[in-house]
């Protein structure tokens, strides 16, 4: 077994992504607190309350990547990687419990209505944040591509939904500003609907990880494509995988001819970890030896084994 560490690129990356995510969520909590302040709208409380869960879930989401890229130690041999999962579950909670809130202040604003004033300050604030949002998203999205971190990809969905979510804040702010209150209440519950539907999508992804589902059916075919490339090699069968933050766990077993000498044999299985370990940087490999044609019968192993017995026997 050997392990790859993770190139210096992927840590900085992770570490920049989950700062810059807790930079614009207090950004946009000032904003849109001053927006919410001047327009008393539903919908911009909705925003406002979604950012401020957003802060916590990125601080979370920042202390989460930090203790997953920590090296492997004596009490946690495979390494720290499933913070990021447990990350991505507290974020999932979060997203919930502020869905709910929502609801319930979008349904007195329904009992009760009241006039909206400041819509256009309040578009304003919401054209910012749709800015501001994008530009984030935009680097979430290569920092995926580049690590592909479940923390990451769960705050990115985040804000991919807040730009939904201020979109359509802007048509209850219209709406309401031309003589129809209501439709700021409703978009209110609209979008602590879309907010718990993300929820879920986060917590599903996160307790995958957490019970070590297998990698995708297109990075195990190129493991196995890898693994029959040396010649002596006559298959490939067991192979299992798991992903533990950025860290790719794989285990496989080589089928090889009886006929090779042992070192030969063992170069086989040596090019293949270091193969998956390039194509997969930072991953975890373990390659078990078998013989091919596979092993005797079990009673020509037991004759074998009294056979070797008796020679023992002085």
């Amino acid at each position: 077994m050997a392990t790859a560490p993770l190139p210096n690129d992927t840590a900085r990356l992770l570490r920049l992504a989950g700062t810059a995510s807790v930079a614009t969520a207090v950004l946009l909590i000032a904003v849109k607190a001053v927006a919410w302040v001047l327009t008393d709208s539903v919908a911009l409380l909705a925003s406002l309350v979604d950012s401020m869960m957003d802060s916590a879930a990125s601080m979370i989401n920042l202390l989460a990547i930090r203790y997953a890229l920590a090296p492997a130690d004596d009490e946690h041999r495979f390494g720290h990687g499933k913070a990021e999962a447990l990350a991505g579950l507290g974020q999932a909670m979060f997203i919930a419990g502020s869905s709910v809130f929502l609801v319930l202040q979008a349904v007195e604003r329904i009992l009760n209505p009241a006039p909206l004033q400041g819509a256009g300050t309040g578009i304003a604030v919401m054209i910012f944040s749709m800015a501001l949002t994008l530009l984030l998203v935009a680097f979430q999205r290569y920092t995926i591509r580049r690590t592909g971190s479940t923390a990451v990809r769960a705050d990115s969905l985040h804000y991919l939904s807040d730009f939904a979510v201020n979109l359509s804040i802007i048509v209850a702010l219209l709406a309401a500003g031309a003589g129809y209150p209501a439709v700021d209440a409703w978009a209110g519950i609209a979008i602590a609907a879309y907010i718990l539907y993300t929820a879920w999508g986060i917590a599903a992804d996160a307790f995958h990880h957490l019970l070590d589902r297998e990698v995708s059916d297109a990075v195990r075919a190129e493991i196995l494509a890898l693994a029959r490339q040396p010649e002596a090699v006559r298959g490939v069968h067991d192979l299992r995988t798991r992903q533990s933050g950025q860290q790719m766990f794989v285990q496989l077993h080589l089928e090889l001819s009886r006929e090779i000498p042992l070192w030969q044999a063992h170069r086989a299985a040596e090019w293949v970890e270091t193969a998956v370990r390039a194509r997969f940087p930072g991953s975890d490999v373990i390659v078990h030896q078998d013989p091919w044609p596979m092993l005797p019968s079990e009673e020509d192993l037991s004759e074998t084994v009294k056979c070797a017995d008796g020679a023992n026997k002085p």
